[in-house]
């Protein structure tokens, strides 16, 4: 039991994982409890159980396994997690659990099963329930069955996919155990519940008592259809429909609606391959003289064919063999064995025997003429089945061929085909273009003498009214007297139709879906495009609406004018009859004048006679009797112009007021054309026609008047009335022209000798070259080249031009004919334009002999073939579709390897589609689809003709036809990336075009998908191009619903690229509005439309998709409800609620929950939730986010956030920046979920998400180093990682920002962490992600230095070093200078550290070094050479810094400086104002000691306005608000251009910049952007640096010009301390940096205004430490000064000015310290003296360094007091430096500095170190020396090295070797000693006096230290204070001064101070002095012998002044500075 009592403790996880059973159990009980008690499906409280439930479903005890099967039920019904665990669960589930014995186990298992299915898993269940029926155990497989049976039952087939349950059923019958047959036969039967005869195919093959059996249960079956009783969660809706139903009585309502779709049974087959098992000599038999073994051959392939589904391939040699058979075969029994195995062929085919159908139909339809019924209905099965395999279009040029034959059984048989056909279309399928031809052949066949001719054609016009309605059929039986007409209705209301009836509405449901059995699979995809076009068609018969106002082309008015002006018609009437009609309308003295002979009556009576018309009805006039009446004598041949202008007038008037007919008009046009030249009647005669032409219709008119024009011979005449054509065209619109008639006519005109009616032709051209495009010139290919030019130059001249909109003729009546019109304008005007070409038949020209050539062996004589066709279509110009065997053979050469004669192929079939214009679409599926094969050559020029010749075709034929069937998919499924690539490109190119596609384009999905996956990256992006534009016609919906037969992982990866899709979906080409009616613009545009079809469209896609893609937020979901045909709905709903939201948006966005982050923290920890690490963020990721930030985020910007569309990520963006400032301390408590958001936006690929998101990132890291706030471990390993992914970023801009982003992050974290970040990103794929991540290492490790490495150095570079031989140029580079740097950083060590390169390798770093040292030395390189000067930096060659700036050599800069600091230089020099000198601080009474004054140089002068060259361009300013939307990113935008390359474009930046800086109101507006500036600023400085300077070509006044608006943009900025203060540390350092380098380069210095800029930098350094941020500017001082030692390239000018610097700011601390924060200013000196502890910095060429840090922690000590010891608290391990040690000796130093033996003390402690290192060497030492001296060859050398080691151990004891020597030796010793000593202090003041070397160039500045530390001399040795006490004293000897005499108070001039300073430093410390008083009382006599002795060399003379009296002297000056100090 204490067993027990342990694991009762535990908690519900730990019991359910326990090894003992009883405690599973346990733990199964408490989790049943606790699963059905949560109630939050989202709780985090399901996460926990996600990793052991298939462990619960496994568990090997029995009793614990079945009690964690209810667990895991209630687990799976309850968790919105539980939809991870299917795979594994249900596999669980089907290995342990359908095996047990126990009914109980296997129902839970069962149920599981089940639920699973209920939330959403039914695939995965069904796939591990399929994998289970492989199963060695029967009890296992008996299970699986019974739960898919059960599933089925439940679910229904719409939820269990039926198609792999198929395939599996027959082997399961097949099965030895009794019981899996029976479970497979209750299957079967609950199968054929849901998809009744469809499962009867794939079941034929069991075995035959099985299957009656199965039949017998499946007669017991009810008829109903089933139901779904069980639902899915998605389906909650359906379940309440359902139960309603289910409660009330009646459930009849929607039974049928509810009904699972028809299932085919095609679908469900397996596709059997049959040409491989065609016997090998059916060839051979079928060509054979016995019929026979013809007849053998044909039964062979006819058992092969009745498979029902067959395998595609090539059956083109098959097919053409049953053809020879139908076509030639005398034995009429083989022809109906043929047609048998066409159908078999076709059946099983389906669609992919469409390509065969254009050969068979031909010869099938003319074997029609056979009589014996069996052949001819063997025929008719042959051509139905061929039909269901292609398109009525397809076929219509075969069948309209025949439909003239003499045979009366071809015309009867082919009208029947025709009627049968009709049935399977919908008015979609059957457009007025064809029905037109149709028409005209049937309406010839229904007045055949055969009376079965006659029936057969009425029973096809009856199907097609039946189909198409009777307003589509209607004008085309304009002249069927009624009886016939009477017939067809009659006709029409006996037809069933098959599928159509689906879209007349006229049917029921279940005839419909009996029809479907027989139906084709093509026939429903038609209907569904129809739908959004218009709801007509469904709703009536009657023909779909017309487009727009486009007439139809020349045959639609043309036809349907009879029935508009059939009431007009009249015979003509006698002469006397008319003058009886009109004496009765016209007055007496009219008529009896008519035919005066004075002019005068005449015209009186055509006065009387036009006031009678004027006022006479419409019905009541008599206008063929008024008209002739006006040609009675004199008639047309008046002689009185006035009269004929009247006469003409009245006609006119007649013609528009009355019924004028075509008779009438007869009458007259032969005058008016006659008087139309006439000068003076010619407008009345125009004006005459015109009115004819409205009232007849233009095309009869016009036709009559030009044919009687040019049947006269008066030139006049005829160019006038083709200019009243031309004009009359415009007015009245192109409808209806007969073109042909007009050419002929046109062509004589052409070749007129009058030049005006060339003129006129040319002209008349020109208009109907408006309406007809491009195709008319090929009437005029013939016409002499001179005529040709001018034809083309008018057409030139209408190029572009839209034609006017017609305001005459039946354009007014237009609005009846709205809905008559079925086809696109495209289509139909196209159509009719090309109609009108004459074509020539070349069918009879492709002989036999051609088309062998073209299949021979030899390439040469299938080139002569080639060379034959294309010159006979070459001769034609034109063709019919008729073009015999050519199709075959073309094919054939289209997989020619010889790619010349291929490239020939695709010529010749481009020539054939412009040559066959639309009538090419027959070809498609034959010729069209081996096109697009070639696109998979292997030659680029090859794809490219390829892709030419199929866009020909395209442009011929449209689209329909290549995207309908499965030819395009079974292409796309080839995998050959060059083929993919070009197909993927051309329907990426094409589909948006499109305003609606056939379903089949669905097919072409699956493989889309895998080209998505390719290995190539082209076909890659080439998929990624086509996906928006399938989405754009297909939905999205379908697209996502097809992935899931994908792999998991494929999955995924789509359905991430369908989303982004989805955003860039392109909007459909509108559809015609109903508006664009009321412009009569489109009405005339018959012909011409298909030369400009998308001019309407297109403005309204513009209108359409400008909202779309810019301005509306909510474009998904506006675009998925255009999609769906409801784009104006479903804009307007988004608004609403857009509306609602906008409500919701005040308050916080992010909400502090206390402890939140810290329990997140060990949640991941205890793996409680998934640790935030992936390689792409899967769902399980995105939704444990939301779920994380459902409690600290508000709920509209959580919807925004994890919205699918990019632009309400960028809303949310957006809202986040602006709250930044005011939340940060929520925005700090949620930080961790933050930024994992932000990392699942790297993973997108909008660019407007990524910046926005970078920029906020930007902000946000500034704010929590503005915080002082430090990411912890948590943050950091779930952000940066994902992070330095995106320094591998393509886009430069991206990757800049990452990069500054970086260099933030080291702010905010160690950057020795970042380090080893970085160091993983170097390991990745991307080598632009290793060039970048290398860059941002040696940025660290020159920023930071070695320490950065981790692990270690060592392992770090080795690491890095690796990378030079990568195969990448860029990372080659990045690693070569990353490892250059830590060379410059440590020197030659670190070839030790690189570890073993190759010699390739080693060669190319050696390389790299040497030039990176060579690289700084390219300008000034000369003047260095010249002027040898020695600067402290030492070996010039060191220099090998990556980064310019501090690469300086002394240059040019520091010459000039020094000869400034000569007192003979009378011009300005710049003052030293950081300069001290001990002496004048020793002596200054009123300063305190430990503060050290600079030397007190004119600095009036500094402080003197600066003149700074005012930038001249100063105009370009443009208003920031016109540039952006708002001022942040104009800033943000014009900060950018200032690091531009360009020079101009930086000036402009910077002009602007300072408008607003200068303006105080508008200054503020730069707040929150200094940073940014900053950066800008100081990287165009390091361009100018590094390019412009070098750059010989640029012009050093714009240089110039540019660094004066740099300094007078930054000396703005820093003359205000609020925006001065915004400055961060790092860009301070940055700045810092930059203006020094500035500051020493020599180059600056030759440019014109040099010194002038060199002052200004001056000024603006001061402000810089004046105005910044004291903590930060001080911070930054002191990385600087860090970096600045470490790098051994760097000058030893740049780290003494930021050592001035740092003096400056110690003067500025007495004012500052309350503003400073000394924590971190503490742990930046802990962190420098970490890296340089005492000993090391001893041993760098000078000491100030020490000095200034030591002054520094002095003065923050005196200021701060003990105080100062609280503040380390930044500071994680005080050991590690010697900070603390230090400060506290300081702090107690300054408390009791009165005992000097505390001072001793102190001073014994600080040097402890140094003495306890020398104690062990130095008897050593010291015995060497003194044998040394001893000997008399050495004594010189000895007494040098006893002289040089005292110099460096001041205190070091010789005594003990002196003590046994002679008295003489001693004294020998200590002469020697001060010889050497004299000696050197000589070389050095002339050495200070002669020398050329400056101040800045060759000396240190020298402050004093308030704590010991050694001085150093000019050769570098360290000096000690006795020495400086000596020194101090024969000084004032030689100058005659008294050394108990006072100093004096004056100021030495500037040039003596500096000339000083050269001089061996004299600078000693009041505590040096105060620690050494003991040493020199100690010494005392030791001196006076030594000034007696050295008497002799002294060159001056000196009173005997005791050394008593020197050292009297000394304590007072030490009691008067301690005094001072008090």
């Amino acid at each position: 039991m204490a067993d027990d009592s342990e694991w009762m403790k535990l908690p519900i996880d730990q019991k359910c994982e326990h090894k003992l059973w009883k405690a599973r159990l346990h733990g199964y009980e408490e989790a049943l409890k606790l699963f059905q008690r949560i109630d939050d499906e989202k709780s985090p409280e399901w996460s926990k159980y996600l990793g052991f439930i298939k462990k619960i479903v496994t568990d090997s005890n029995a009793v614990a396994q079945l009690k964690g099967l209810e667990a895991v039920l209630a687990y799976v019904e309850n968790a919105h997690v539980a939809g991870r665990t299917t795979g594994e669960v249900v596999s669980g589930v089907v290995c342990k659990v359908f095996n047990q014995p126990k009914a109980r186990a296997k129902e839970l298992g069962l149920e599981i099963c089940m639920m699973y299915i209920e939330i959403e898993k039914a695939e995965a269940v069904q796939e591990e329930l399929l994998k289970g029926l492989d199963n060695k155990n029967p009890k296992i497989i008996v299970m699986c069955i019974e739960t898919i049976r059960k599933a089925l039952s439940e679910f229904g087939s719409k939820i269990v996919t039926l198609k792999p349950i198929v395939k599996v059923l027959p082997k399961l019958f097949e099965s030895r155990e009794k019981a899996v047959r029976d479970e497979a036969k209750l299957l079967a039967v609950e199968m054929y519940r849901w998809i009744r005869d469809a499962l009867r195919p794939p079941l034929q093959n069991i075995n035959s008592v099985q299957f009656k059996e199965l039949e017998e249960e499946w007669v017991k079956l009810p008829p109903s259809a089933p139901k779904q009783t069980r639902f899915l969660r998605s389906q909650q809706d359906l379940k309440t429909k359902f139960e309603q139903a289910a409660s009330s009585d009646g459930v009849d309502g929607d039974e049928d609606e509810e009904a699972p779709p028809e299932v085919d049974a095609y679908e469900l087959l397996e596709a059997v391959e049959i040409l491989s098992k065609l016997p090998k000599d059916f060839y051979e038999k079928i060509e054979s003289k016995k019929w026979q073994e013809r007849k053998e051959a044909l039964e062979a392939l006819e058992i092969l064919v009745k498979n029902p589904k067959i395998e595609a391939g090539d059956f083109g040699d098959v097919v053409r063999t049953l053809k020879k058979v139908i076509g030639k075969d005398t034995n009429v029994m083989l022809v109906a064995a043929a047609a048998k195995c066409v159908v078999g062929l076709a059946t099983g085919l389906r669609k992919k025997f469409g390509t065969y159908a254009c050969l068979v139909v031909p010869t099938i339809l003319e074997k029609f003429k056979e009589k014996k019924p069996n052949v001819v209905q063997a025929l008719q099965e042959a051509i139905d089945a061929v039909f269901l395999t292609t398109t009525l279009q397809n076929v219509s040029e075969d069948v309209l061929a025949v439909m003239d034959n003499k045979n009366p059984s071809i015309k009867q048989q082919s009208s029947l085909f025709l009627s049968r056909s009709f049935r399977h279309c919908t008015p979609s399928t059957l457009p007025k273009s064809l029905l037109k031809p149709f028409c005209a052949a049937l309406l010839k066949q229904i007045n055949d003498s055969a009376p079965e001719v006659r029936d057969a054609a009425f029973e096809a016009l009856g199907t097609a009214l039946k189909v198409v309605g009777e307003k589509a059929v209607n004008p085309f039986l304009a002249d069927v007297d009624k009886l016939k007409l009477d017939r067809i209705k009659e006709c029409a209301e006996k037809i069933e139709l098959a599928g159509g009836k689906k879209v007349a509405g006229g049917a029921e449901k279940k005839d419909a879906k009996s029809a479907t059995k027989t139906a084709p699979v093509a026939e429903a995809p038609p209907a569904k495009p129809a739908a959004p076009q218009k709801k007509a068609p469904v709703a009536k018969p009657g023909g779909p609406p017309k487009k727009g106002k486009v007439a139809g082309g020349a045959g639609a008015k043309g036809k349907k004018a009879p029935v508009e002006t059939k009431d007009v018609v009249e015979t003509e009437l006698s002469d006397e009859a008319c003058e009886e009609k009109a004496s009765a309308v016209l007055p007496a003295s009219c008529m009896q004048l008519l035919d005066s002979g004075n002019w005068k009556e005449r015209l009186a009576s055509m006065e009387e006679f036009q006031k009678a018309v004027e006022q006479m009805e419409k019905s009541e006039m008599p206008c063929q009797a008024l008209v002739r009446m006006l040609a009675k004598k004199p008639g047309w041949k008046e002689t009185n112009f006035q009269v004929m202008q009247m006469k003409l007038h009245i006609v006119g008037l007649i013609a528009v007021k009355g019924n004028f007919s075509k008779t009438s008009a007869l009458v007259v046009l032969e005058c008016l054309v006659d008087k139309i030249g006439d000068v003076k009647c010619g407008i009345k005669s125009k004006e005459a026609l015109t009115a004819i032409g409205e009232a007849c219709s233009l095309p009869w008119t016009a036709e009559h008047v030009v044919s009687m024009a040019f049947a006269q011979k008066n030139p006049k005449n005829q160019a006038e009335t083709l200019n009243w054509l031309a004009n009359a065209m415009k007015e009245f619109g192109f409808s209806g022209i007969n073109v042909k008639a007009f050419i002929n006519n046109v062509k004589t005109a052409l070749g007129a000798t009058n030049p005006a009616v060339r003129t006129s032709a040319i002209a008349l051209l020109g208009v109907m070259f408006l309406y007809m495009g491009a195709p008319l010139r090929m009437f005029f290919e013939d016409e002499k080249p001179a005529l040709l030019t001018q034809i083309d130059a008018e057409f030139e001249k209408m190029q572009g031009q839209t034609p006017p909109a017609p305001f005459r003729g039946s354009i007014k009546k237009g609005g009846q004919d709205e809905n008559e019109e079925a086809e696109e304008p495209d289509e139909e005007g196209g159509n009719d334009v090309m109609d009108l070409l004459p074509r020539s038949d070349i069918g009879e020209k492709i002989t036999s002999d051609m088309v062998s050539k073209m299949s021979d062996k030899n390439w040469k004589i299938r080139k002569e073939g080639l060379d034959e066709v294309a010159a006979v279509i070459n001769e034609a110009k034109f063709i019919q579709p008729n073009i015999g065997e050519l199709p075959i053979a073309l094919k054939a050469r289209l997989g020619d390897s010889n790619k010349i004669l291929l490239q020939q192929t695709l010529t010749i079939l481009q020539q054939i589609a412009t040559a066959m214009g639309p009538n090419i679409k027959q070809h498609v599926k034959n010729l069209g689809i081996p096109i697009i094969t070639v696109l998979g050559d292997s030659k680029s020029n090859v794809r490219a003709a390829a892709l030419a010749t199929l866009n020909a075709w395209v442009e011929q034929t449209g689209m329909k036809e290549w995207l309908e069937g499965e030819d395009l998919s079974e292409e796309l499924k080839k995998e050959n990336p060059f083929l993919r690539q070009e197909v993927l490109g051309w329907l990426a190119d094409k589909l948006p075009t499109l305003r609606t596609v056939p379903p089949d384009l669905m097919l072409c999905v699956p493989h889309l998908y895998s080209c998505l996956e390719d290995r190539n990256g082209d076909v890659r992006k080439k998929a990624q191009e086509a996906l928006p534009t399938f989405m754009m016609h297909l939905g999205y919906e379908k697209m996502f619903k097809a992935t899931s037969k994908l792999k998991t992982a494929s999955k995924d990866q789509v359905v991430s690229l369908l989303e982004k899709a989805r955003t860039n979906m392109p909007a459909k080409p509108a559809a015609p509005v109903k508006a664009a009616d009321s412009k009569p613009a489109g009405g005339v545009k018959s012909a011409p439309a298909s030369a400009k079809p998308q001019l309407s469209p297109a403005c309204d896609e513009s209108e359409v998709s400008v909202p779309d893609s810019k301005q509306d937020p909510k474009k998904a979901k506006s675009a998925g409800a255009a999609a769906k045909g409801k784009g104006v709905i479903g804009k307007k709903a988004p608004i609403k609620s857009n509306a609602k939201e906008e409500e919701d948006k005040s308050g916080p966005i992010f909400t502090h929950v206390p402890n939140g982050k810290e329990q997140r923290i060990k949640d991941e920890k205890g793996l409680k939730v998934l640790k935030w690490n992936f390689t792409t963020p899967r769902d399980e990721y995105i939704e444990q986010l939301k779920t994380q930030m459902s409690g600290c985020s508000a709920k509209w910007l959580q919807d925004e956030l994890f919205h699918l569309d990019f632009q309400h990520h960028i809303k949310a963006l957006t809202a986040m920046i602006e709250h930044l400032e005011d939340e940060k301390d929520a925005t700090i408590s949620c930080l961790d979920l933050v930024l994992k958001w932000f990392t699942l936006r790297f993973f997108d690929t909008n660019t407007s998400v990524l910046m926005k998101a970078l920029e906020y990132l930007k902000m946000l890291f500034t704010m929590l180093s503005r915080e002082n706030y430090h990411l912890n471990e948590y943050e950091a390993s779930s952000f940066i990682p994902y992070l330095v992914l995106k320094v591998g970023e393509s886009k430069d801009v991206v990757r800049k920002d990452v990069r500054a982003l970086l260099n933030m992050m080291c702010k905010v974290y160690p950057a020795s962490k970042v380090f080893t970040f970085l160091m993983d990103g170097t390991k990745s794929k991307n080598s632009k992600q290793r060039a970048e991540c290398l860059e941002e290492l040696g940025c660290l490790i020159e920023s930071y230095g070695m320490h950065v490495c981790q692990p270690t150095a060592a392992k770090a570079l080795k690491e890095i070093a690796v990378h030079i031989g990568d195969r990448d140029n860029s990372v080659r580079n990045a690693a070569l200078n990353t490892v250059v740097v830590a060379y410059n950083v440590c020197g030659d060590q670190v070839f030790k550290l690189i570890g073993n390169l190759s010699e390739k390798e080693m060669s190319m770093l050696e390389e790299r070094i040497k030039r990176s040292a060579k690289k700084p030395a390219a300008a000034p390189v000369k003047q260095v050479e010249e002027k040898p000067q020695r600067s402290q930096g030492g070996n010039p060659n060191a220099s090998l810094m990556r980064r310019p700036p501090l690469d300086e050599v002394p240059s040019k800069l520091n010459q000039y400086r020094s000869q400034n600091a000569h007192p003979e230089q009378s011009s300005p020099s710049i003052p030293r104002e950081f300069q001290l000198d001990l002496d004048i601080i020793e002596n200054d009474h009123t300063r305190v000691s430990e503060m050290p004054d600079l030397v007190q140089h004119k600095l009036d002068e500094l402080l003197e306005p600066v003149l700074i060259p005012e930038p001249k361009i100063r105009s370009v300013s443009p208003h920031f608000d016109d540039m952006h939307n708002s001022i942040a990113s104009t800033i943000n935008f014009v900060v950018s251009q200032v690091a531009s390359g360009d020079i101009n474009t930086s000036i402009q930046a910077l002009a602007q910049i300072d408008e607003v800086l200068r303006q105080e109101d508008k200054a503020e507006a730069m707040s929150g952007h200094i940073d940014q500036f900053l950066i800008a600023t100081f990287m165009q400085l390091r361009l100018i640096y590094s390019t412009h300077m070098a750059d010989e070509r640029l012009d050093k006044d714009d240089i110039v010009k540019l660094y004066s608006c740099i300094i007078g943009n930054m000396i703005s900025l820093f003359q205000m301390e609020m925006l001065a203060r915004e400055a961060s540390m790092g860009v301070l350092k940055d700045l810092m940096h930059g203006l020094i380098t500035l500051m020493l380069d020599s180059r600056v210095e030759d440019l014109e205004d040099g010194q002038q800029l060199i002052r200004s930098v001056n000024l603006l350094v001061v402000k810089v430490l004046e105005k910044s941020d004291q903590t930060n500017i001080l911070s930054a001082l002191l990385v600087l000064l860090q970096d600045s030692l470490l790098a051994t390239a760097s000058s030893p000018k740049f780290s003494e000015l930021v050592m001035k610097c740092l003096w400056r700011m110690v003067r500025l601390l007495p004012e500052s310290v309350n503003n400073i924060n000394l924590d971190r200013i503490l742990l930046d000196i802990h962190n420098f003296m970490k890296i340089f502890p005492k000993d090391k910095l001893k041993q760098l060429k000078s000491d100030i360094p020490l000095r200034t840090l030591k002054t520094l922690l002095h003065t923050l000590c005196r200021l701060t007091g003990p105080k100062i010891l609280d503040h380390m608290t930044m500071i994680e391990n005080k050991n590690e430096s010697e900070l603390e040690t230090h400060l506290r000796r300081v702090v107690k130093h300054s408390l009791d500095q009165t005992s000097s033996k505390s001072d001793r003390e102190t001073e014994k402690g600080a040097n402890g170190m140094d003495e306890m290192a020398s104690k062990s060497k130095v008897s050593d030492i010291l015995a060497e020396i003194f044998k040394k001296i001893g000997s008399k060859e050495n004594t010189k050398e000895g007494l040098t090295e006893l002289y040089e080691y005292k110099q460096k151990y001041s205190d070091a004891d010789i005594d003990p070797f002196l003590k046994n020597t002679s008295q003489f030796f001693q004294s020998y010793v200590e002469r020697g000693l001060r010889m050497i000593e004299l000696e050197r202090e000589g070389k050095g003041r002339v050495q200070s006096s002669s020398s050329g070397i400056s101040p800045q160039s060759a000396d240190t500045f020298v402050p004093s230290s308030t704590t010991t530390a050694p001085s150093i001399t000019t050769n570098g040795e360290e000096v000690k204070p006795a020495v400086y006490l000596e020194r101090l004293k024969i000084l004032r000897q030689r100058h005659g001064l008294e050394n108990n005499s006072k100093q004096q108070d004056e100021r030495p001039p500037l040039t003596s101070s500096l000339s000083k300073l050269s001089a061996p430093a004299v600078a000693s410390s009041t505590d040096m002095l105060h620690s050494k008083l003991s040493q020199l009382k100690e010494s005392r006599e030791h001196y006076h012998q030594e000034l007696e002795s050295n008497q002799s060399h002294t060159q001056s003379s000196t009173s005997t002044t005791s050394s008593a009296t020197n050292l009297d002297d000394l304590k007072k000056r030490l009691e008067r500075i301690k005094s001072n100090r008090k």
